[in-house]
């Protein structure tokens, strides 16, 4: 992931309604889209994770081995002092990074009505 250079914070901050609103005109709004890219940014992060832990994946288990490999618990340690994806999502979102789209409501045209 591209999360490596970001402004996210890594703990709980106070976040500013009117900040998160403006972007929208609407909090809840906001919010859904927020927690949208949040779960996007997970399932990301949760497929990069896997598939390099799945190169530490052996038929047998050895306990030496356990004990022994430490690239993996350094890709562990990395992936858990990462910011969290709503903190990713969040930042994303007020830097204008977050695309989203409203589905145009179509105007319903009166039938004629013909004498």
């Amino acid at each position: 992931m591209k999360n490596k250079n970001t402004e996210a914070a890594f703990s709980t901050i106070t976040r500013n309604l009117n900040e998160l609103e403006r972007p929208t005109g609407n909090i809840y709004e906001a919010i859904t889209i927020i927690a949208k890219r949040s779960n996007q940014i997970s399932l990301g992060i949760k497929e990069e994770l896997t598939s390099k832990l799945n190169e530490f994946a052996t038929t047998s288990d050895n306990l030496e081995e356990i004990f022994e490999n430490r690239e993996q618990i350094e890709i562990s340690k990395y992936y858990e002092r990462m910011p969290k994806s709503n903190a990713l999502a969040i930042s994303e979102f007020l830097n204008d990074e977050v695309y989203f789209r409203r589905p145009e409501v179509e105007e319903v045209k009166p039938a004629s009505i013909e004498e």
